[in-house]
């Protein structure tokens, strides 16, 4: 997940620099410096680098902007063909914002990213954050023809943005489909299993980097995802994690409501140790929350979250 943000008061300073937050992402020495904030300040074990899923959209012909206190806003035509194939050297910032964090933590494990397929495709049919996502499924039912087209062009383009990453040195990557859960069960494997499989086979061909694919929704989708070829699969704190494991050979990414972080100490170290208690030691497990960091967070309380973690013995 996004371990840099509003909630750190050095973020905030950073992010101060820059007139927007795209803008802010594209600033290699400044993405860089966020990117190691969360190393220097709360020890993780790893760093994801900083960026957005949206980077990759804009030189395929979306406008992408970021209005302060309502997210990402975009504008297209809204027909496929109006968009096009990218090349990573027009995300070259994001290349180099990793070859920056590696310079600097040459023994951290450095993380690239993505969104998935559908999520994107959600994001650039609502025009942003949805709330029913009815502009996305209608066109996923109506129009099947475009939304394959539309899927199968960023599929091609998640190819070439996550092999970029993979070049510009990624130690692993993540892909992130935050609007999985929007999606209705029976129509998981014609309109998104069948672009994640491409996605994720094509990155195995070119390399044997750890694949780590993060959805939100029902443990229902576990045993279809089992197909995927990832290494490990990150969940939300909806899934019933432990019995995902005892059934699964793949490691696992999660799942802590991040709403803990709002409880007293006490509360913060006692819900994570009974967490970690439940995890079966013959899984191969990274520990993370199961979603993203709230800007009114306490750094002090994440941090004695890190060390909970870190200090946790069997």
């Amino acid at each position: 997940m996004r371990q840099a943000g509003r909630y750190m008061p050095e973020y905030r300073e950073l992010r101060a620099r820059e007139k927007d937050f795209l803008s802010f992402c594209k600033k290699v020495e400044l993405a860089v410096e966020v990117s190691l904030l969360p190393v220097k300040l709360l020890e993780v074990d790893a760093v994801i680098i900083f960026s957005d899923i949206l980077v990759p959209l804009e030189p395929m012909g979306v406008k992408v902007e970021f209005v302060e206190g309502e997210g990402p806003r975009l504008f297209w035509s809204g027909e496929p063909e109006s968009l096009r194939r990218i090349s990573f050297e027009e995300v070259g910032f994001v290349g180099e914002v990793i070859r920056g964090v590696k310079f600097q933590l040459r023994d951290v494990p450095v993380i690239g990213f993505s969104g998935a397929p559908f999520t994107l495709m959600a994001y650039m049919l609502e025009g942003g954050s949805g709330k029913d996502f009815k502009r996305a499924k209608t066109f996923m039912w109506q129009e099947r023809e475009a939304y394959h087209r539309l899927m199968s062009l960023l599929v091609e383009n998640l190819i070439e943005y996550l092999k970029g990453q993979i070049r510009a040195g990624a130690d692993l990557l993540q892909v992130f489909d935050s609007w999985a859960m929007h999606m209705p069960y029976e129509d998981f494997e014609e309109y998104s299993e069948r672009y994640l499989k491409p996605l994720f086979e094509e990155i195995k061909k070119h390399s044997d980097i750890p694949l780590i694919y993060f959805f939100r929704g029902s443990a229902s989708y576990l045993k279809a995802l089992e197909k995927l070829p990832v290494d490990c699969l990150s969940v939300d704190w909806t899934v019933d994690l432990f019995s995902a494991m005892k059934e699964s050979e793949k490691a696992f990414q999660g799942n802590l409501d991040p709403m803990v972080l709002f409880c007293d100490e006490e509360t913060i170290r006692k819900k994570t140790l009974e967490f970690l208690r439940c995890i079966p030691r013959r899984t191969k497990y990274i520990f993370n929350l199961g979603h993203g960091l709230m800007p009114d967070m306490e750094p002090s309380k994440v941090r004695l979250l890190v060390d909970t973690v870190k200090s946790f013995r069997l």
